[in-house]
């Protein structure tokens, strides 16, 4: 949650307390390392509480609420501050706005679902559980995916003497990405969650050479690095899924396998 609000926080600054483009752009560029740094955080807190046998259901909820702030509003308000100018008209900042909270919407959706699909006092979610995959893109992929975005238009912002009307040009790529993330949180499609990776000692050493080649990259190539590796996620996550459905090994709609079993 101190991730997301301090990203919300620079997003603010960058879009009201200075004139200077390079500054704003700095401002986003931290806002959008406050973003990927919840993603981490997301990414071991549970796996914390089960080793250190502190796992709740009020914990389950209220990581939900930070997931919320943090993966929800940030993405959501930093694509809306970019995208509307002074120059933008109404209709424009109405759809932004609609947009964006369409994408927020969604978020809420997606974690509320995941709550309950996980929750192990509703029967038949421990079957569920052993599938190993998430039902929809999970809200840190999403929220990655929009936060590394604005890393290349950061870039732009740079290499094009901070021109407007480029800021502007490329801005508006975030609108459809929103649209289009937002109905993957809410479908579906399965997506791999990596808890199930058999980490043997051949994986391991394997796994850890890879892991160090693709972060020596990501750090050279940071601004373009990182939407591609969120970007191929999911890719390779919509194109299994489909591939796994034609097989008949995956159901269209996991979550109404039992009428009698609540759903979202």
């Amino acid at each position: 949650m101190l991730c997301g609000f301090l990203a919300i926080k620079e997003c603010i600054e960058a879009r009201f307390t200075t004139d200077d483009p390079n500054l704003s752009a700095s401002h986003y560029v931290w806002a959008v390392w406050f973003i990927l740094f919840a993603c981490l955080c997301d990414l071991f807190d549970g796996r914390v509480a089960r080793a250190t046998h502190r796992e709740s259901l009020f914990g389950a909820e209220f990581d939900s609420i930070a997931d919320t702030v943090s993966f929800g509003v940030a993405p959501a308000l930093m694509a809306c501050f970019l995208i509307i100018n002074p120059g933008v008209n109404d209709d424009i900042k109405l759809v932004t706005w609609l947009f964006a909270f369409i994408y927020l919407l969604c978020v809420g959706v997606r974690l509320a679902r995941f709550n309950v699909l996980t929750n192990p006092l509703i029967p038949g979610n421990e079957k569920r559980a052993a599938g190993g995959d998430f039902v929809g893109l999970p809200s840190p992929a999403a929220a990655g995916m929009m936060a590394s975005l604005v890393l290349v238009l950061s870039k732009i912002m740079v290499t094009s003497g901070v021109k407007p009307e480029a800021i502007a040009s490329w801005s508006w790529t975030l609108l459809p990405l929103m649209l289009i993330i937002s109905y993957l949180m809410v479908s579906n499609v399965r997506f791999p969650s990596f808890k199930k990776v058999d980490w043997n000692t051949k994986t391991r050493s394997r796994g850890f050479i890879l892991i160090i080649m693709l972060a020596v990259a990501a750090y050279r190539y940071r601004e373009f690095a990182l939407p591609a590796v969120f970007l191929g996620y999911i890719c390779w996550g919509v194109v299994r899924h489909f591939f796994l459905l034609r097989k008949g090994e995956i159901d269209p709609a996991p979550e109404d396998e039992d009428e009698n079993e609540p759903t979202v």
